[in-house]
């Protein structure tokens, strides 16, 4: 139940959303769904970002919500009882780890360095978040790791935009990718609902090495 592989699946672009003002939650995933996006990481950033996925959880039923930016066992509780479907966490600690593999939801933890990668492969998860990806070595690093580690498979996300994710999609342990550029602020804030459908559109037309 914990492991996120299938979840990865779902779209080429997982997107990575922070909403300021819980009124535009439901309308950003809609948006993205209408744009054939069917999947949206809320990052845990602000206030009331667990009102916000509370909304889309209740109310956009044909969109996966899962709670973004998680760094306690006590943000992972919080956000499983609001309505998370996953789980996303930037990196990873025994203790987080160990808390999140115990609540019943998909998680993608965070990883940068293979002594991660094989710390988080002990648990029995397979599926993780590469990050931040570009700084952290881009698409040559996953293709090295994916050479004495190929079971695993990445959502590399930071730094990642339309234009280098196929990079990152072209290689066979990458499932997809983790962008925020499907949200942009400015068409949150002007509610361009039409603008955000649109990106969500062209993100959902890439496709990974695995289709």
């Amino acid at each position: 139940m914990a492991d996120a592989t299938s979840l990865l699946r779902v779209s080429p672009v997982i997107p990575v959303v922070t909403i300021d003002d819980p009124r535009s939650a439901v309308p950003v995933a809609r948006a993205l769904a209408e744009g054939g996006v069917g999947i949206i990481e809320l990052t845990l950033r602000t206030e009331k970002a667990l009102t916000s996925l509370k909304r889309i959880a209740d109310e956009v039923p044909d969109i996966i919500v899962g709670a973004g930016t998680v760094l306690t066992p006590a943000q992972a509780d919080a956000a499983v009882a609001a309505g998370a479907q996953f789980l996303v966490s930037p990196g990873v600690t025994p203790s987080l780890l160990g808390h999140m593999l115990t609540l019943g939801v998909p998680i993608l933890p965070g990883v940068a360095t293979v002594g991660e990668v094989m710390q988080v492969l002990e648990s029995g998860l397979t599926a993780m978040k590469f990050f931040p990806a570009g700084p952290a070595g881009g698409p040559d690093y996953l293709a090295a790791i994916g050479a004495p580690i190929p079971q695993v498979q990445f959502c590399p996300t930071g730094g990642v935009s339309l234009s280098s994710a196929p990079a990152y999609l072209g290689l066979p342990n990458v499932s997809c990718v983790g962008g925020s550029w499907l949200t942009p602020r400015g068409a949150v804030e002007n509610e361009d609902w039409q603008q955000i459908t649109g990106l969500a559109r062209e993100a959902a037309g890439l496709t990974a090495a695995l289709d």
